[in-house]
């Protein structure tokens, strides 16, 4: 009993509530129990269960049968049905069905699974009571006892419908697990023996869509996806109905192909609050994600906030999972980099509790994306690897984005643009499979490869990923991708010694961000322009850019940005006296960047000026000083920079 009462003891055990109440009096005196009014507890757990241990068999299941007829909790009096019962009769097993379905209900999914359990261990062991107790561990995260009723109950059916309706609960199974390619395989096979139940149909189509695009089966994932639609509306099932719908959308918007208002809008019309499906599914959890995705960063913060709460209230731990690798996204984007790193903790935590390497994938994706921001670099080489070998141990393919991500962003902000185009080659051989497909949740990497290439000095691969950004943005009218796309266009043209387009395109960049509030990218931007502007030789105002761009990164904690803006700040300040008065500070920088051993290049793109630039400056420093090899150079130039300069 949860809240036992003298009189509910008195008539438990048959007595009448006086003599019953002077008992536990003496019970209370010998310090086993404690009276609080009519409320009565054990002074410690562990003399409760050694009285109930020293009981019979026979007087155990006596007492459970007169609580079951005393307690008014269905999912109580079930348990005690169950613990008085030696072979589960019809009563008995029909209450605990009507239990389970109760606390699934309420948000409690492991002791729905419980109920069911008790019902098979009682007799009442049936292919749909063990589908529907799977179903249950699922929905708990215990994906093991989940797969292990299904696989059995499986190998006992034969083909059929009720095979097919396992074999797609077990898809599930596995998907929650993010083993994307055995769920298809497996809701391939349950639709060959699916029948005419039209309704289960719909179901398994809508997890195959899921599976297959997630996959990397794109042209199968479109046509499943159209054919669940139809299948969905042909049955009449405005739940299904409404989960396909918000995956077609969300395929097309992927492809990038825009955002299907009309049919999100229809999905959110036939979601109710009460229906039990996965978060990836929910048509209210996908317009959060399109906000986010669309520049609607605040929007989009509240929604997930009021997601989480509803996932936490209803224990749905495994499709917080999903909700809270959104909502970090959203946090870093708006640079609110202490609740992000809460989220973070918060994740590493719950997939420490959880086990699995989904869980633990992502927090550690988490983790890698923070570091590399705040330029922590060891931390993020190393929270990076592990999440990418755990999205790989658990088939997540999907995920391997964001640490690949995080890495390339790492790499280009170290200088090492080569090690960057390394890193980001898997990505960008999916981004040539799908050149529409710029949205920021699949390819925010795409400014970082393209500043790569410039660096090395690729510069027509350059220019055709950044007019894939730029043609996209403008299509889809996306603000991250017109900014990012014309600060990466200003460098390009900078790099080809246009400076006139560069600042224009420098100046457009930042007129877009004043759509988006994504302070690192904004920063990023104003650095670049405040660079141009001190080329352009207009000192005070690039002075002030520069400052702005410094104060966000400071702000943010990105301490290696943080660094490269304060070297841009020491080189617009007052040149340094040139080498004997001959060098201009122009010529005395390029100097020593050569004295260092850097090449043309490497110098070019140190300090954001055109090779053929480099060979002039260092060609009139020859001359001035007298000298004819870097080697003289070197030792002419007094007290060179550190290498690490300005990139």
């Amino acid at each position: 009993m949860k809240s036992p009462t003298i009189e509910l003891v008195a008539r438990a055990v048959g007595e009448d509530t006086e003599r019953a109440a002077k008992l536990l009096e003496e019970t209370a005196d010998e310090g086993l129990v404690s009276i609080e009014g009519q409320r009565i507890r054990f002074t410690h757990p562990l003399l409760a269960r050694g009285v109930y241990t020293r009981a019979s068999h026979t007087r155990r299941r006596a007492l459970h049968r007169r609580l079951a007829d005393l307690v008014d909790e269905p999912e109580l009096q079930a348990r005690h049905l169950a613990l008085a019962s030696v072979k589960g009769e019809p009563k008995t097993l029909t209450t605990l069905d009507k239990a389970a379905k109760t606390a699934r209900a309420r948000g409690a999914p492991a002791e729905a699974a419980e109920l069911l359990d008790l019902a098979l261990g009682l007799g009442g062991d049936t292919s749909e009571r063990r589908i529907r107790s799977a179903q249950y561990h699922c929905d708990a995260g215990d994906f093991a006892r989940a797969q292990d009723l299904l696989e059995t109950t499986i190998d006992q059916l034969a083909p059929g419908t009720q095979r097919a309706e396992a074999l797609s609960r077990l898809a599930a199974v596995a998907v929650y697990d993010s083993n994307f390619r055995r769920a298809a395989d497996l809701l391939e096979r349950a639709l060959h023996e699916v029948g005419d139940d039209a309704t289960l149909c719909a179901q398994i189509l809508v997890t195959l869509a899921f599976a297959q695009f997630n996959s990397g089966q794109m042209p199968a994932a479109a046509q499943t996806v159209e054919a669940a639609v139809t299948a969905a509306a042909e049955a009449d099932q405005p739940e299904l109905l409404c989960q396909a719908l918000s995956l077609r959308v969300n395929q097309r918007f992927l492809r990038g192909e825009g955002l299907d208002e009309e049919s999100l809008q229809r999905a959110l019309q036939l979601e109710t609050p009460d229906l039990h499906m996965p978060m990836a599914f929910r048509p209210s959890v996908q317009n959060a994600s399109f906000l986010s995705w669309t520049g609607q960063l605040e929007a989009a913060r509240a929604e997930f906030a009021e997601i989480r709460r509803r996932c936490i209230e209803r224990g749905e731990e495994n499709d917080l999972l999903h909700v809270t690798f959104n909502s970090f996204q959203v946090e870093v984007w708006l640079g609110n980099v202490s609740a992000a790193a809460e989220i973070a903790r918060e994740a590493m935590e719950r997939a420490r509790q959880l086990g699995g390497d989904l869980a633990l994938a992502m927090a550690l994706t988490m983790r890698a994306v923070l570091a590399a921001l705040a330029g922590r670099e060891a931390d993020t080489r190393a929270d990076a690897d592990a999440a990418l070998a755990a999205s790989m141990r658990c088939g997540a393919y999907f995920l391997t984005v964001w640490p690949l991500t995080a890495l390339g962003m790492l790499e280009v902000s170290l200088g090492n643009h080569d090690a960057a185009l390394t890193t980001l080659k898997p990505l960008q051989a999916q981004l040539d499979a799908m050149p529409d497909a710029t949205e920021i949740i699949t390819s925010s990497y795409v400014p970082d490869a393209a500043e790569a290439m410039i660096g090395v000095g690729i510069l027509d691969d350059a220019e055709e990923l950044i007019g894939r950004l730029e043609r996209n943005g403008r299509r889809l009218n996306r603000a991250w991708m017109m900014a990012t796309g014309a600060r990466c266009r200003s460098m390009l043209l900078a790099a080809r010694g246009e400076l006139a387009g560069a600042a224009a395109a420098a100046r457009s960049a930042l007129t877009h961000h004043d759509r988006v509030a994504m302070p690192f990218e904004r920063a990023r931007s104003l650095l670049v322009w405040g660079q141009l502007q001190r080329r352009q030789r207009r000192r005070d105002a690039a002075a002030s850019t520069i400052r702005e761009a410094l104060t966000i990164f400071e702000d943010l904690g990105c301490a290696i940005w943080a660094t490269r803006a304060r070297t841009e700040l020491d080189r617009v300040a007052v040149a340094r006296r040139p080498e004997t008065g001959q060098l201009t500070e122009s010529e005395r920088r390029i100097a020593e960047l050569a004295a260092s051993g850097r090449t043309n290049r490497e110098i070019a793109t140190t300090l954001f000026i055109s090779p053929k630039t480099v060979e002039v400056n260092l060609s009139r420093a020859y001359r001035k000083l007298g000298i004819r090899s870097r080697a003289e150079l070197a030792r002419r130039i007094d007290q060179p920079p550190e290498a690490g300069g300005t990139r």
